[in-house]
């Protein structure tokens, strides 16, 4: 048996397809229920899932039935290009033996479904300042920072072009230059197999470099320079300008994100409630398949 939803046959097939589809997420979630309940319940779930689209396809038809020709036939060309475009020389072979009018009204149905829940989240409040200060507050671990280290560096490749001696001979003159009093942005520039912004590597977390160059630049107080060391790309000479410790993002850096967080909940709760009115006026029953036209 199928539904009759407003007066839409809806085959019983796509609540099976549905059942399907939500089945390994389900069994996962409900896997200590007795066998029998959790099939019932499944199907249960599948089946308000179908219900749901079917009114908000019914609602989106109904407050959006003008769609542009053009609009549809734009997405249409996006899925299939059309034979002889140069950007996709098998486009005729994508065409061939596809109903390109279903897909139409596919594309015509996922417009109008778009436009609805557009329209619906459109009306959803915006979340009030103290809604974000107590996300933030309940949340801090979400916005925390990790131990940041602003640094340059001075680096001499070994690879298979340059050997571990010329390489060495390389920052050693570099090395020569600091020691004469030459700015490292400088001599970074000049030698550096990186060079550019003065050897600048601006603002990283702990944990991000590797094992070599974290621990001599952790070593290193701000301002300071460190000898040269060797690392698993080569030669290194590393200048330490600025530390943090571990903090949580300030509020208005993270307000924006939290924001957007919020209304995104809103707007789900929103088109839920809608829905809910929705099955409240639907008329929904059970039904035989109507009889096919000979």
């Amino acid at each position: 048996m199928g539904l009759l939803i407003n007066g839409e046959y809806v085959d019983d097939a796509l609540i099976r397809q549905e059942m399907a589809a939500l089945r390994p997420h389900y069994e996962a979630m409900m896997g200590d229920m007795e066998p029998v309940a959790r099939e019932v319940q499944l199907k249960d779930w599948s089946r308000e899932n179908v219900i749901e689209r079917v009114l908000l396809r019914q609602e989106a038809a109904r407050r959006h039935p003008a769609i542009p020709p053009d609009e549809v036939n734009e997405r249409l060309t996006a899925l299939l290009p059309p034979p002889g475009d140069p950007d996709n020389c098998e486009a005729g072979a994508t065409r061939a033996g596809v109903d390109q009018e279903a897909m139409k009204a596919e594309i015509l149905a996922q417009i109008q479904l778009e436009r609805l829940v557009q329209e619906v989240g459109e009306k959803a409040p915006k979340p009030k300042k103290q809604e974000l200060l107590d996300f933030y507050q309940a949340n801090r671990v979400r916005f925390l920072l990790p131990p940041m280290l602003h640094a340059s560096h001075i680096v001499k490749n070994v690879n298979d072009t340059v050997d571990e001696a010329t390489a060495q001979a390389a920052i050693a003159l570099a090395e020569s230059e600091l020691a004469a009093g030459a700015p490292f942005a400088e001599v970074a520039d000049r030698h550096s197999d990186c060079a550019g912004q003065g050897g600048s590597l601006g603002w990283f977390p702990v944990g991000e470099m590797v094992e070599e160059f974290e621990n001599t630049v952790l070593a290193l107080e701000p301002g300071q320079i460190s000898p040269v060391f060797r690392s698993v790309f080569g030669f290194h000479i590393a200048q330490l300008h600025d530390r943090r410790p571990e903090g949580v993002r300030p509020f208005n850096d993270v307000r924006a994100e939290i924001e957007g967080v919020l209304q995104a909940e809103k707007r789900e709760r929103a088109l839920e409630a809608f829905v809910d009115r929705l099955k409240e006026t639907a008329v929904i029953k059970t039904a035989k398949a109507p009889a096919a036209n000979v």
